[in-house]
Formats: C-alpha cells, structure tokens, sequence
C-alpha cells in the first residue's frame, strides 16, 4: 500500500518512515504542494522493479534481434543517437 505524505512531515518522521520502508514493507509517494515527487519503497521493491526492467529489456532486445535487415554498427547507432 502507497502512503502520501508531504516531504515537510517526512523531515519530521523521517527515522520512523525509514523504519517502516525497511522493516514494514510499506511505501510511500512524497508529495510536495500536493503533487508526488519521489517514492520511499523497500530494497524488496526497488530489486523487483530493476528484475522487471530488466525483463522487458531483454524481451525487446530479442524483438529487436528479430527483426529484418541488417544490423546497424554501434559507432554508428551512438552517433546518431547523441544527434
């Protein structure tokens, strides 16, 4: 469950917040003028998120891979890419 709370009320709560990431599995969105900023979560959370992007790169990597035609070089993709 994600728990708002303003980044003011977290400086306050901050020990207590950490402890409840760390050893109580929650979350929480840090909001400042009511609109969220960042995200508390647990290292649980952060490693499944990393496992998740990390799947849906190798996914498109494999989609890519299928895809016709030739291959572009690296030195070439990275220069048109900092373009």
């Amino acid at each position: 469950m994600l728990n708002k709370i303003t980044t003011a009320d977290a400086r306050k709560k901050f020990s207590n917040i950490i402890n409840r990431v760390a050893f109580g599995n929650e979350s929480f969105v840090l909001t400042r003028r009511g609109e969220p900023i960042a995200a508390l979560v647990s290292m649980k959370e952060l490693k499944l998120l990393q496992e998740l992007e990390d799947q849906i790169d190798i996914e498109d990597a494999w989609k890519a891979k299928a895809e016709p035609g030739e291959p572009i070089p690296w030195e070439e993709l990275k220069k048109e890419l900092e373009s």
